[in-house]
């Protein structure tokens, strides 16, 4: 019997390890409790391949989250990792202080749109407004899941809940409105859409202020029928690409120029080739003006508007607006972060 255990070992293929020498399964999690075929675990598994696929310590990373369906989903992916989950629509202000305290981890916080657009409104517009590092996915439902899918925030004005009940009020979109407070990294995808989310995922980890995700997910138990507008069918039907989403990690710049709708092949670092498309149609997601209006086109046409909105390469982060030392807060002794008194005299003597 051992010898057959041990040929079963031998023949079994041997997972693909990253440039850190881990496989897939270090950036995975525990298994989901959320209903089969929920879009929360697409996300999920999205975020793994990204973080696997980056070759990211799972150490080095820290995952936070409110309170709904949504924020249960970090437990489902980077088990390694540090993880916190908060009061309901609280989890800004911790990641604020999590950035600040320790600013080598990678953040990343996941929400849903009661989490984010109802009760955590304020904070995320704060989060947003103060640009700390980290990942701000919205897990976007447009239902309120753990008590039985009344509409949220974040429901088209005009969609039809499960039940035939209508929503009379109109929908808060948080692209735009991260955009208007001043967000430098805005995108917006569709669970459903591996191919385009996974590289804009890690363009978004590799960000250096807040970069938020509006993730379109359908709810398959109380939002996935016909009349919302948050349903697979319906955001398939209606998702309005903008472009091909591709992520290079840093290395020497590679430059190529050629003209909207041809392809180009480019030859990468590493000796792989990358095909690159530009649609016929360009779109430039560093002019805000742009996003805001692509985001309005979208809403008159009813369509959902997908890829990267809006970017903002020079990004300054929270931490160095405030000109903190590059050593981690976490990491300096005691002696370091006490100020000496005759410090504290001076600070006195400005204030009177």
């Amino acid at each position: 019997m051992a010898d057959q255990d041990n040929e079963t070992q031998a023949a079994a293929p041997a997972q693909k390890a990253n440039k850190l020498g881990l496989t897939l399964q270090n950036y995975r999690g525990g298994k989901s409790t959320l209903c089969a075929g929920c879009g929360h675990d697409a996300i999920s598994a999205a975020i793994t391949q990204a973080y696997f696929e980056l070759g990211m310590n799972p150490r080095q990373v820290a995952k936070l989250s409110g309170i709904g369906c949504s924020s249960k989903t970090p437990a489902y992916f980077l088990g390694e990792a540090f993880g916190f989950n908060s009061v309901h629509g609280r989890m800004p202000s911790v990641a604020t202080g999590a950035n600040l305290a320790n600013r080598s981890l990678n953040l990343i916080g996941v929400s849903g749109d009661g989490d984010t657009a109802s009760i955590g409104l304020g904070q995320f517009c704060h989060l947003v407004r103060r640009n700390a590092r980290m990942v701000y996915i919205v897990e976007n439902n447009g239902v309120y899941g753990l008590t039985k899918g009344q509409f949220s925030a974040t429901a088209d004005r005009g969609s039809v809940q499960k039940k035939g009940e209508r929503n009379t009020y109109e929908a808060i979109d948080v692209c735009a409105l991260a955009i208007e407070l001043g967000c430098d990294f805005v995108a917006r995808s569709f669970s459903g859409d591996r191919k385009q989310l996974i590289p804009m995922l890690q363009a978004a980890i590799m960000h250096s202020g807040t970069a938020v995700i509006d993730v379109i997910s359908p709810c398959v138990t109380f939002n996935d029928h016909e009349g919302s507008t948050k349903s697979y069918d319906y955001t398939k039907s209606h998702d309005w690409i903008l472009h091909e989403i591709g992520f290079v990690p840093g290395a020497d710049n590679i430059e190529v120029e050629f003209d909207p709708g041809t392809t180009r092949d480019v030859k990468m670092h590493d000796g792989s080739h990358l095909t690159l498309k530009k649609l016929a149609t360009d779109y430039d997601p560093s002019v805000r003006l742009n996003a805001l209006s692509m985001l309005q086109q979208g809403k008159a046409d009813g369509k959902v508007v997908t890829g990267v909105l809006y970017v903002n390469p020079n990004s300054e982060s929270f931490a160095d607006s405030l000109k903190m030392v590059d050593e981690p807060l976490a990491h300096l002794s005691e002696k370091d972060l006490r100020p000496a008194k005759s410090c504290l005299d001076q600070v006195m003597e400005e204030l009177r």
